[in-house]
């Protein structure tokens, strides 16, 4: 425990071995602590230097000043200088509640909206509202696999929200299951005791900071455009409501992808929706996150499973089925 008050391992242990034979030289101790000359050198200075050691009087040996008393006066100071670097810290939390005052000023009031303009933009917003959440953060992360640049940007923050007691409840696509880049995402924020939840189909990419802010992207089709960040009452609590009930319908992570009553997952039937909505393959898959090799081979399946020859005799099947 000794290396909180400056010593590493080597040094600690010349240290003890000093204390426990004072007439030592370095060759004996470089023996019995099986190190070289050199680093019995270097711990010795670093023990001159942090006063553990003194020279004898009447003659140029060194010996251990003890415990009590080195180790006693190496803990004083530590102290002293924690107790420093505690008035610095009180006197930049002063000075960045003045700021966040005065910068709160200028931020819209109730029911207004903030334009983000930026990719950048947001993911500093995002930051600051991490910072600040007292109780929770939800998010819907629409679409497939989640880029890893901002896996990136978003652990830090999330990290440190965990730690105050924030609550992070996240909903994906079920499509991000095939992702390796965000599995180990959810993987990660679930270690730290982040929630997740995975349904098959989200309607927009969505944040929310304690039921009272809400960032929405201004072009849902290119999150790289920027956010709107919205205030108040009106606006926010139609949003927590989607939130909460996709969460109620939402699949654990880590539990296998439910079947409804006709075998089908939710993926399955979201996509036989779309299509039966005049979407393409190439739409249905934007919207579910999924490859478009991937939704003709759920489409080939489906429609063995239906026993049809044709996407048109699959749909009337599936009404049949009540798969619609």
């Amino acid at each position: 425990m000794l290396h909180v008050l400056g010593l590493n391992a080597l040094t600690e242990g010349v240290y003890r071995a000093l204390l426990a034979e004072p007439d030592a030289g370095v060759e004996r101790i470089a023996t019995s602590l099986r190190l070289t000359e050199a680093q019995v050198r270097e711990a010795l200075d670093e023990l001159l230097e942090l006063t553990l050691l003194r020279p004898t009087t009447g003659s140029h040996a060194l010996r251990a000043v003890s415990p009590e008393v080195g180790l006693t006066r190496l803990l004083a100071r530590n102290q002293n200088q924690l107790l420093f670097r505690q008035q610095q810290l009180e006197s930049a939390r002063s000075e960045i509640a003045a700021l966040s005052a005065e910068y709160v000023d200028r931020r819209p009031d109730d029911e207004q909206v903030l334009r983000l303009e930026s990719l950048d933009a947001v993911r500093d917003r995002l930051e600051e509202l991490a910072a600040t959440a007292t109780r929770e953060c939800l998010s819907l992360m629409r679409g497939g696999a989640v880029r890893p640049d901002s896996i990136q940007a978003g652990k830090h923050p999330n990290q440190l929200a965990l730690e105050r007691g924030v609550v992070i409840r996240s909903i994906f696509q079920d499509s991000f299951r095939n992702d390796p880049d965000t599995l180990r995402y959810a993987r990660w924020l679930a270690e730290l005791g982040g929630l997740t939840r995975t349904v098959p189909l989200l309607p927009i990419r969505l944040v929310i900071v304690d039921r009272s802010i809400a960032l929405v992207p201004i072009d849902p089709s290119d999150g790289r455009r920027g956010a709107l960040e919205l205030h108040g009452a009106a606006l926010i609590q139609p949003l927590c409501a989607l939130f909460d009930e996709l969460w109620r319908s939402g699949t654990d992570f880590g539990q296998p992808t439910p079947r409804d009553g006709q075998d089908l997952t939710g993926s399955e039937r979201a996509l036989l929706e779309l299509l039966s909505q005049g979407h393409t393959d190439e739409s249905a898959g934007r919207k579910l996150g999924l490859s478009l090799r991937t939704v003709r081979r759920m489409m080939q399946d489906l429609m063995s499973r239906l026993g049809a020859e044709s996407r048109f005799q699959a749909g009337a099947q599936a009404v049949r089925n009540d798969w619609l």
